[in-house]
């Protein structure tokens, strides 16, 4: 533990892996790499950094509004308006989600964005069901 409550976090990547680190994005050399992150920052392993091109359904551009939220704090205020846009969208479709997209929303309104974002896949995962039953 550092600063009394802070536990360091300890990172490892693959060769080429991306990350996204406080709003940047890193890339990894040919050769895996560790190292540990002593304080609290936004963090995405690139298996979880969705690209605006692959945000091609409902359910992963509210992922992807949730993923902006989490690493682009200076912009709050656009990435909410487009998460509720896409919300709005999405509920309408599949009034079933209500329940998660609730779920999202609180953790959004408490600023726990790392926590949206997986409940947010989990909408992205009910999404891929509802069309494999269509």
């Amino acid at each position: 533990m550092r600063n009394g409550s802070v536990m360091a976090l300890k990172i490892t990547l693959k060769p080429k892996e991306r990350i996204v680190l406080g709003g940047a994005v890193i890339q990894n050399g040919p050769f895996k790499a560790e190292f540990t992150i002593e304080n609290t920052i936004p963090i995405l392993r690139q298996k979880y950094i969705l690209s605006p091109d692959d945000a091609n359904t409902p359910a992963k551009r509210i992922y992807f509004a949730v993923q902006l939220m989490y690493v682009d704090e200076a912009h709050l205020a656009e990435h909410h308006k487009l998460y509720w846009q896409f919300v709005r969208e999405f509920v309408s479709a599949v009034p079933s989600s209500l329940g998660l997209i609730d779920q999202i929303s609180e953790l959004i309104l408490q600023g726990q964005y790392y926590d949206a974002l997986k409940a947010a896949r989990k909408l992205i995962q009910l999404e891929q069901e509802v069309l494999d039953r269509v």
